[in-house]
């Protein structure tokens, strides 16, 4: 069957399937299935593009491409620059100005993971309803889903008088310091009343209320060199690495089984000589067998829901690390990140919405997800000033990871829902 007539066969179920629709939304459904080859086109010529967030020139490439896509639709285009020093791409905007319905703000981000220095998978679809790539569906598939839904709105004259705000940050992935990197997404939201966001789908059937907030930590524990014979001697002690082992089995044992609440270990570097490099995420040892190191460097993140959370485990974290062993001593430091999404009934009511979208589409019931079952995202920023939902985007598998996959079934599904959700929040 070639792409014209699965269109219209497609069609055609979802005629028969959404008795729901009105005439204006089936015509909506009609033009993402239509449009749905040059979507797919503009999916793998992004994917195609190394975008790891490090990779500035790659990020801004991928940016130009969506930045032609939302002037073809009218809307008003940005290109927000970071400090040189943050060594970060920048943000793209795309504003359309209006009155009508609820102003939205569309959030998606144009780099991923995947550095320059890793091996690059292109866009390949592996059989009828999977594609792998870099970034396929964390978020790059995102981004296309609120391209191509603001596309089919365009065809059926629907974006006139919307007020509709996308930005799609540079560095979600890997955010750059200070107030400045997420100072102009904060100040364009809060002019909205709705965020929709386009992170990763769990599947079809879910979304996401509430998510999880992220900091980092870093841990040093210091203790005397000497001779590995001399190890435990009070006139030694136990050495930097016995202590930073005592103090992470203590977080997991004080810690581990609070809901929404994990603490993870990431990098540990400990021996003679120790030196942490932030910027390219490196550690360097020098030790022997036979010499107590005196030094050890943990790199951990803590992620929460509420900030009261992420408070008291700060808090039980430093009484942990003040309790040190003979001969030694540590130190713990925070760094905030992203704040948590907590569950609010505005966000429960832009559930409902995606629910009934769904069933009037003929696709099904969507649930909330576990808010312990994603990390953080851009969304979390601006949670605390409007209404939020989270994991609209594409679906798929292995993301951050080699052989990132994409659900090109639930895809165009997707992009309708999406379209659909957008009309009905602006009318």
């Amino acid at each position: 069957m070639n792409k014209r007539l699965l269109a219209a066969a497609l069609l055609g179920w979802h005629t028969a399937n959404a008795q729901t629709l009105t005439t204006t939304e089936r015509r909506i459904v009609a033009s993402v299935q239509q449009h749905m080859p040059q979507t797919e086109q503009l999916l793998e010529q992004v994917v195609n593009i190394n975008s790891g967030t490090l990779n500035v020139a790659g990020v801004r490439q991928v940016g130009a491409v969506f930045q032609k896509e939302f002037d073809a639709l009218g809307f008003k285009t940005e290109w927000v620059a970071m400090p040189a020093s943050m060594q970060r791409a920048g943000h793209l905007v795309a504003r359309h100005s209006g009155t009508k319905g609820k102003k939205l703000f569309l959030i998606g981000h144009l780099d991923t993971v995947f550095e320059l220095d890793m091996p690059f998978t292109k866009f390949t679809r592996l059989n009828d309803s999977t594609a792998t790539g870099q970034g396929v569906n964390d978020m790059k598939g995102g981004d296309v889903v609120i391209v191509a839904a603001l596309q089919a709105l365009q065809a059926n004259g629907l974006l006139k008088n919307t007020s509709i705000t996308a930005y799609f940050t540079g560095d979600e992935e890997r955010g750059g310091q200070g107030p400045e990197s997420r100072a102009d997404f904060i100040a364009k939201a809060r002019e909205a009343q709705v965020a929709l966001a386009f992170e990763t789908a769990t599947n079809l059937n879910i979304v996401a209320t509430a998510r999880r907030g992220a900091s980092t930590w870093q841990l040093k524990t210091f203790g005397k060199a000497a001779h590995s014979s001399g190890i435990f001697k009070p006139s030694v002690g136990y050495g930097a690495i016995y202590e930073a082992a005592r103090i992470l089995n203590s977080f997991r044992e004080n810690l581990s089984q609070e809901q929404n609440l994990t603490f993870n270990p990431g990098l540990m570097v400990g021996g003679s000589e120790v030196s942490y490099d932030e910027t390219r995420a490196r550690g360097e040892v020098v030790g022997k067998a036979n010499i107590i190191a005196p030094t050890t460097t943990v790199i951990g993140d803590l992620r929460f829901l509420t900030e009261a959370q992420k408070e008291a485990a700060r808090d039980k974290m430093r009484a942990i690390v003040a309790q040190s062993l003979a001969g030694t001593r540590a130190e713990i430091t925070f760094t905030d990140g992203l704040p948590g999404m907590a569950p609010t009934l505005g966000n429960q009511k832009l559930a409902a919405l995606a629910d009934q979208t769904s069933r009037d589409l003929g696709f099904g019931p969507v649930t909330t997800s576990d808010p312990g079952s994603r990390g953080a995202g851009d969304i979390s920023y601006v949670a605390q000033y409007l209404d939020c939902l989270d994991g609209l985007g594409a679906s798929g598998k292995g993301a951050h990871a080699a052989g990132e996959t994409i659900n090109m079934r639930d895809f165009p599904k997707l992009v309708e829902r999406a379209a659909l959700m957008i009309y009905r929040l602006t009318r």
